[in-house]
């Protein structure tokens, strides 16, 4: 550090969400220099009965990986439901249903609160000691081709003018991420011409740990197991629904839309909970189907600002979390005589990361425009395949496993 404004690095996260946190916090223990910038949240002690709108998966392949960390056992163990069953229906006779024990497993995933996340690997970052710049990101200027380092090195600018030159940039800031943007790397998005609701619900009937999802011309509709609450059983609704239908539902009065919202999701799901009733506000995200690069000169992309996928299969973070695993591994293990800039080194994490990209890509899109066609002989097929797939154990099995890596 030269002065006040000035700040050098092996390593700058930006971003601090979960991803962010994430990173900085697998860096940090593998015992790379590193710092985090990003506002810094001030977490209130959690409420009972009150929960945060966004819940998320956590495959056991995250779950493993947060413990590694040090932050899976800080969590509210009250907080957390596993999930032990799937049960999902297509827009006819298709069902499926996957059970964990079809693949030996304790549990498929296990539901918890974004802010609990974040609430825990805040307080990490925080005892770790990590040097955590709480600063809004402003500009960023690339590394300078034919000049020697230091001079060649890339530039953060903050909002309070504070300058960071590293030897690798990492965005982990959403979707959006400036940082991606000021870089000049490219992005392939389409849009779903959809909008996620989510917001939870006391249902009449005890979900059993059964997360349940429905397919139907509308969109996706998830309900996820959630702890109970003194009103009785709780689920996450997470509904992909097309975008018209969405605003007429975020555009009625609050009253008119907990009927309106009940009166539909008894339709759709044939009443398999009982009752449905809103807990609190619906919520809303627009979906794209985004992809990037994942590197750049000595810029790594992570998380959201990496890709995005339909969240019809729940796999958004744990692809995230995919990525920090595979940065943390291939930086924490180069050559001692290569930076952690080093556009080899950035080759291999792309590299590490392509086929599960690809994959989840090509699985999210190809069942939303699968479901998305409403001839009638695709829709008979689909179904049957579902059923075929009810029947086939080790199909099963494969599934399962595949999801929890």
């Amino acid at each position: 550090m030269r002065d006040e404004s000035f700040m050098t690095s092996s390593i700058v996260v930006c971003g601090t969400g979960i991803v962010g946190l994430a990173t900085a916090l697998g860096l940090a223990r593998s015992g790379q220099s590193v710092t985090l910038v990003g506002p810094r949240q001030t977490f209130l002690p959690a409420t009972p009965e009150v929960f945060h709108p966004r819940v998320y998966a956590i495959s056991p392949a995250s779950q493993r990986f947060l413990a590694s960390l040090g932050v899976w056992d800080m969590l509210d163990a009250q907080r957390l439901t596993a999930v032990q069953a799937m049960e999902i229906h297509g827009d006819g006779a298709g069902l499926v249903n996957l059970n964990a024990w079809q693949a030996a497993l304790p549990e498929l995933a296990w539901i918890v609160e974004s802010g609990e996340i974040e609430r825990v690997l805040t307080q990490a970052v925080q005892i770790f000691g990590l040097t955590w710049l709480a600063e809004r990101f402003r500009s960023y200027r690339p590394a300078v081709d034919g000049q020697s380092e230091p001079q060649s090195l890339p530039c953060l600018t903050t909002e309070q003018g504070t300058v960071l030159q590293a030897e690798l940039f990492i965005a982990a800031d959403g979707a959006q991420s400036p940082l991606r943007a000021a870089a000049g790397l490219p992005l392939d998005s389409k849009p779903y011409g959809a909008t996620a609701l989510v917001a939870h619900l006391n249902c009449a009937r005890p979900h059993q740990g059964t997360a349940f999802q429905w397919f139907n011309d509308q969109g996706v509709l998830a309900l996820l197991p959630m702890p109970a609450t003194q009103a009785g059983a709780q689920v996450s609704l997470v509904w992909s629904l097309k975008e018209s239908l969405a605003q007429e539902l975020l555009a009625l009065p609050p009253a008119e839309q907990a009927d309106a919202l009940r009166t539909r999701l008894a339709a759709l799901t044939a009443n398999r909970l009982g009752e449905l009733t809103l807990r609190g506000s619906l919520n809303s995200f627009t979906l794209s189907l985004n992809q990037s690069p994942m590197i750049g000169e000595r810029l790594a992309l992570v998380g959201d600002a990496a890709h995005r996928v339909h969240p019809l299969a729940g796999q958004g973070l744990n692809l995230g979390l995919g990525d920090v695993q595979a940065l943390v591994g291939v930086l924490s293990q180069r050559e001692d005589f290569r930076s952690a800039g080093d556009a080899l080194v950035l080759r291999r994490y792309r590299r590490a990361r392509a086929e599960a990209v690809m994959v989840m890509r090509i699985v999210t899109d190809g069942l939303h425009r699968l479901f998305e066609v409403q001839n009638a002989p695709v829709a008979w097929l689909r179904n049957l395949g579902m059923t075929a797939v009810e029947k086939l154990p080790l199909l099963k099995r494969i599934l399962i496993s595949g999801a929890s890596r």
